[in-house]
């Protein structure tokens, strides 16, 4: 289903795009946009991590101090729209961007990658919160492999009997459960290498966020293909009124540049 709601290309010549970024398909969009002429991008890391891969067009990393902060830069950097493709459990950025478009004028969509869905014999548990997550443990397993991120792992602190092979992509945030190894890795992974991972170190349940996507979508597979129960935390609301789509091209039919760059096309700081 389209977006209600589209960008209607500003009278200058230029198109500023203001793309929170952090995944995949912010990435990928931001390797669209710089393609194209008359356009710039800049790409906003909340700096969290300290490589981040490399991005397309202009890069900011650090916060903007709230929605107040957010709205200030799109007014000074003069940005005609912004595009959310932040990942899906950043509560607080997508709400600070749905406030601060809201208060300019802006004009903003969220980039969400579908979600996961159960398929047949999947063996899926759901929770709305990592504390829910943790509550669900005692009856599904006592080997945990917990692909959640680096924060909130303390919901899981009081499950003393519990192992837990935490992976993230940088060290997690402490306090972390008492009986935890951890595993720094950044996808995408492979279903081979996943059954191996779970095998070796004898898991018998599986916690992870819906984050959607095929990086890490593996570890499901493999969860499925051995039969071990899956801990699955759903995804937040988004704000209300906040128009979503499912992908970048929808994101640039949003954008008004659904047509695809010319082969030729240079980016718009880089013609002469």
């Amino acid at each position: 289903m389209p977006p209600r709601h589209r960008l209607h290309p500003p009278a200058r010549k230029s198109l500023h795009v203001l793309v929170l970024g952090g995944t995949t398909e912010a990435r990928e969009l931001a390797a669209s946009l710089a393609t194209r002429l008359g356009v710039r991008v800049t790409t906003s890391l909340a700096g969290r991590v300290s490589r981040p891969a490399a991005q397309a067009g202009d890069v900011r990393i650090g916060g903007f101090g709230g929605a107040e902060g957010l709205a200030a830069w799109l007014r000074e950097h003069e940005a005609d729209a912004v595009v959310d493709a932040t990942h899906p459990f950043a509560t607080a950025i997508t709400a600070n961007a749905a406030r601060a478009a809201a208060a300019t004028g802006v004009p903003a969509v969220v980039l969400r990658r579908p979600g996961w869905r159960p398929g047949p014999g999947d063996r899926w548990h759901s929770a709305d919160s990592l504390p829910e997550a943790a509550t669900l443990l005692p009856s599904l397993g006592r080997r945990v492999f917990l692909t959640t991120g680096r924060l909130g792992l303390a919901a899981f602190a009081d499950l003393a009997q519990t192992y837990f092979l935490v992976r993230s992509v940088e060290a997690p945030e402490l306090p972390l459960p008492r009986h935890t190894e951890v595993l720094l890795a950044r996808g995408p992974f492979t279903v081979d290498g996943e059954s191996a991972l779970l095998s070796e170190h004898r898991i018998d349940v599986l916690v992870t966020k819906d984050s959607g996507g095929e990086a890490t979508a593996a570890k499901l597979v493999a969860a499925r293909d051995l039969g071990l129960p899956v801990v699955v935390v759903r995804r937040p609301p988004l704000p209300p009124g906040v128009t979503a789509v499912p992908g970048i091209p929808q994101a640039l039919s949003w954008l008004g540049l659904s047509r695809p760059a010319p082969a030729d096309a240079c980016a718009a700081d880089t013609c002469p």
